[in-house]
């Protein structure tokens, strides 16, 4: 169930954009009571009435058969190829981190949660997907509140079993055994925070005004990390594209766009001569050979995923991967890293341009079916320094 709050938002977006076409007639009634109890609630002001007004006349409309009736999934659709690409500019970038910046020192590091909320809104906006902007709606103070509780929750006692017993002057047996009980705490927090993470961006994340959604538990994903990271030891590394293989697997195929599902169907064994034959070569090859590796797991891991009865297409090569990063390290080299905003445009233009989805796709039979998320797990994420941005 989404908060109260959700609801709103996400009737006033359904009404604002005039998604009535995509919706079926029960789904649009369903909306307008849930909207009515709202309103019962004391929760009303004049942009949820205009809303519901609107879904009201749309209902009429339906009814009396004076709108185009709601297409179902039924109905046939035809392959066809849906390109994305990325709209923004490292100029406009710079810009808001450079205010970003001075409003971090202003207030004395506050600003921070919605500097980083504010950068995430404005790359998600420019990227386009076959005509459609995506938005995101998550906010500063989400992750302030997020960031607190994961204070609360990882980092005080993570810091406390790693560094008290030091300061205090215990034994050195106590000493080693706070700092064993701190990466233990980092072992339990890692599953939480890549679940959390990828629940609450997603939660915050539409496009065509319906919200993405992520139905994994962290308990599930800890299985997966705890027997993953095991056989990591016993094999020396080399069960790594086993374990990146379990890991997208269940990351893909628990997200949701509205009702539609997202699927994975790739094996670590597709990926272990690959593997195998980098680490054979990171050495004489000066570390190119993993650069080689990245690009293949990416790609492979785009070529793998599902949308639906549709399939995403990765056209990224070697060469144009190998280029991007080294025209990378030379701006941020000759601009002591104030290319960075540069840089970053750069390579989610690359990826995005070399990206498409392929199949059959009815995106007015897509309707909203949202879950509530906070931010926690991707501030205990912070703490951790773990990224899960795009790529």
């Amino acid at each position: 169930m989404i908060s109260d709050e959700e609801m709103i938002n996400l009737i006033k977006d359904a009404a604002e954009e005039d998604q009535f076409d995509r919706m079926s007639l029960e789904q649009m009634e369903k909306i307008y009571n849930q909207g009515s109890i709202l309103i019962d609630k004391g929760l009303s002001d004049d942009d949820l009435l205009k809303a519901l007004n609107k879904f009201k006349d749309a209902i009429e409309k339906r009814k009396t058969g004076n709108t185009a009736p709601y297409r179902s999934k039924t109905s046939p659709v035809k392959d066809e190829i849906y390109p994305f690409s990325f709209q923004g500019n490292g100029g406009t970038l710079f810009g808001i981190q450079i205010i970003n910046l001075l409003l971090i020192i202003v207030t004395l590091g506050i600003y921070f949660f919605w500097a980083k909320a504010r950068v995430r809104k404005y790359l998600w906006n420019q990227v386009d997907f076959n005509g459609d902007r995506f938005e995101y709606h998550g906010t500063g103070i989400e992750v302030l509140k997020g960031w607190l509780k994961a204070l609360l929750v990882f980092g005080i006692p993570f810091w406390t079993c790693k560094n008290l017993p030091a300061i205090i002057g215990a034994p050195r047996l106590f000493i080693v055994i706070g700092a064993i009980i701190s990466f233990v705490v980092i072992g339990i927090f890692i599953p939480v925070a890549t679940v959390g993470s990828r629940r609450y961006r997603l939660s915050r994340t539409s496009l065509r005004g319906i919200r993405f959604s992520f139905r994994g538990k962290w308990k599930e994903f800890a299985k997966i990390f705890f027997s993953g990271m095991t056989w990591m030891v016993l094999t020396l590394g080399f069960y790594l594209p086993y374990y990146e293989m379990r890991r997208q697997t269940f990351l893909i195929d628990k997200a949701r766009y509205g009702n539609e599902k997202f699927g994975f169907d790739g094996k670590g064994g597709d990926l272990m001569g690959s593997f195998v034959l980098a680490a054979i070569l990171m050495i004489p090859t000066l570390f190119i050979s993993l650069i080689w590796y990245s690009y293949k797991k990416t790609r492979y891991v785009w070529n793998h995923t599902t949308f639906g009865k549709a399939r995403f297409q990765s056209g990224i090569t070697f060469g144009g991967i190998f280029g991007l990063h080294l025209l990378n390290a030379l701006i941020l080299i000759c601009t002591l890293g104030f290319g960075f905003p540069w840089v970053h445009v750069r390579t989610m233009r690359y990826y995005l341009e070399n990206l498409t989805l392929e199949g059959q796709v009815d995106l007015s039979a897509i309707v909203q079916d949202a879950q509530e998320a906070t931010a926690f797990g991707e501030e205990v994420g912070d703490f951790l320094d773990m990224d899960f941005d795009m790529g």
